[in-house]
């Protein structure tokens, strides 16, 4: 166990309040690649990249194509929770973590026992009918073919938010506040790029900030830890 570890399971011993935020990188330990690492074949088989795909204007005028790039590259059922994710359930039982804020969209910190996980992002499992406000399970779309359709006619959109899209005021106030409030903020699986998402860590009043990442970040923290390892296999040490 390194140094930084080892400082770090001290701070999490000392803390009555750790607030986590994270990013792709906890669900890339669980086999969830991050749709940006598209590998070579990628423009092979998709003519745009994803953040176009991935759009609201694309989502509305090319439906077919979205939900071919969804359900290929947005779905994963047959991942499952990670040690990172493990240990933050863990934690929160323990009464020690007051929130988990995700960028991620596969709802695994749930499936690990989370029960306060302000998603950012919203939820692959979470799909609702545009037309009468239905809402259908992730199984759903998986077995489902082209434009998902509810049986009102309405497309079924999948409740994420899309490029070009705002972030659920409800959601962002409770992350702000579980920031806000942490004694312990600790940042993982994230490089920082993505807005306004990134800004909530802006929030925090603490004195404790620790980030883990295989690499280097988008912007300055002046964290008092950086551990560049992935982050199941640090978390898995706490």
């Amino acid at each position: 166990m390194t140094e930084a570890v080892e400082t770090l399971r001290t701070w999490v011993r000392e803390s009555k309040a750790i607030a986590f935020f994270g990013g792709a990188g906890v669900s890339t330990e669980s086999g969830i690649p991050d749709f940006r690492s598209t590998g070579g074949l990628y423009h092979q088989e998709w003519k745009y990249p994803p953040e176009t795909i991935l759009s609201h204007t694309f989502y509305k005028s090319n439906p077919e194509e979205f939900f071919r790039f969804y359900r290929a590259k947005m779905l994963a059922p047959e991942a499952r929770p990670n040690a990172a994710h493990r240990k933050l359930a863990e934690w929160e039982a323990e009464g020690k973590l007051t929130a988990v804020v995700t960028q991620n969209i596969d709802g695994l910190h749930q499936a690990a026992g989370s029960r306060h996980v302000c998603e950012l992002h919203g939820s692959v499992h979470r799909n609702y009918c545009e037309k009468c406000g239905k809402f259908y399970g992730l199984d759903f779309i998986l077995h489902s073919t082209g434009v998902p359709r509810c049986e009102c006619g309405g497309v079924i959109k999948p409740d994420v938010v899309l490029y070009e899209e705002g972030l659920d005021g409800g959601v962002m106030n409770d992350a702000v506040n579980s920031i806000a409030r942490a004694d312990l903020l600790i940042i993982g699986g994230t490089s920082l790029n993505v807005w306004p998402a990134a800004g909530l860590i802006n929030y925090f009043q603490g004195t404790r900030l620790a980030l883990i990442n295989k690499s280097a970040v988008a912007r300055d923290l002046s964290a008092g830890l950086v551990i560049t390892d992935p982050i199941g296999e640090v978390m898995a040490q706490l």
